[in-house]
């Protein structure tokens, strides 16, 4: 059976856009809304299987709603639309956020998203992961030291580089020494959200 889905965009073009995309393939869009507000309003109205969400709209954002539903113990999936590359949404996938997709990707990834995300995985469009570098292998682990496997386990749980530096009894700026020695050690580029990205794909690897 297909999914039923919200969709909210505050551009009217691109959500028109989308919403007669996925029509087209057979997608059921029980409402949109063009702000945030509305947004949630309509997944509590309507409980769909999938709330589809640009990240920057009026009042509510996507991630903001995404966390309203869970604190309402709402089951809808929260899929994340963005024109940019936003650490904060890397560091809800798994959590609050089950798809991140950018908008210059979303008439092409957003099936594919969608049927990941409805079969209980996450997705992250692949123009970001294509620049990332993921590893398979814990031998780059044995390299890090004590405090940089502690570090990366922390950024496994979510933790903010000052949160680490409250846990660790360090500074924040020790912190994001050692995150750059991780970087390369792990031979990750240096891109802004290289290192969570790493860790999201690599979470078998810690004990969360």
């Amino acid at each position: 059976m297909s999914p039923t889905i919200i969709l909210a965009d505050d551009h009217p073009i691109l959500l028109t856009g989308t919403k007669h995309f996925l029509e087209s393939k057979n997608f059921k869009i029980l409402a949109t809304a063009l702000e945030g507000n509305n947004a949630y309003n309509e997944i509590i109205k309507n409980k769909p299987d999938i709330a589809i969400l640009d990240f920057d709209m009026p009042k509510l954002n996507g991630l903001e709603i995404a966390d309203q539903c869970q604190l309402k113990g709402i089951k809808t999936k929260i899929i994340i639309l963005t024109l940019f590359k936003e650490e904060a949404i890397l560091e809800k996938i798994g959590k609050t956020i089950h798809g991140y997709i950018l908008k210059e990707d979303a008439l092409k990834e957003i099936e594919d998203c969608i049927c990941h995300v409805v079969e209980e995985n996450t997705y992250v469009s692949k123009n970001i992961k294509a620049s990332i570098h993921f590893s398979n292998s814990q031998k780059e682990i044995h390299n890090l030291t004590v405090t940089e496997a502690k570090i990366l386990n922390y950024l496994a749980k979510n933790l903010s580089s000052s949160q680490i530096a409250e846990q660790l009894f360090i500074s924040k700026r020790t912190v994001e020494k050692h995150r750059s020695n991780i970087i390369k050690k792990l031979n990750i580029p240096p891109t802004q959200n290289g290192l969570l990205l790493w860790v999201q794909q690599n979470s078998q690897l810690f004990n969360t």
